[in-house]
């Protein structure tokens, strides 16, 4: 299976929508983790789902 990558740029400039803060890119699980609102973002096929209804939380 072919993991899409996440443009470095992209990830330079995006911040987690409810805290405004900075997002880790977790390559093993495509995720976006923001520590600070305890959420992980998806990526599908190569695209940030910065919705926080779409994210995970961190406490599973």
């Amino acid at each position: 299976m072919i993991i899409p990558k996440v443009d470095a740029k992209l990830l330079e400039i995006l911040v987690c929508p409810l805290t405004k803060g900075a997002l880790e890119y977790n390559s093993e699980h495509q995720e976006l983790i923001s520590k600070a609102a305890g959420l992980a973002y998806p990526i599908r096929d190569g695209i940030p789902i910065m919705l926080p209804e779409e994210a995970r939380s961190l406490d599973n």
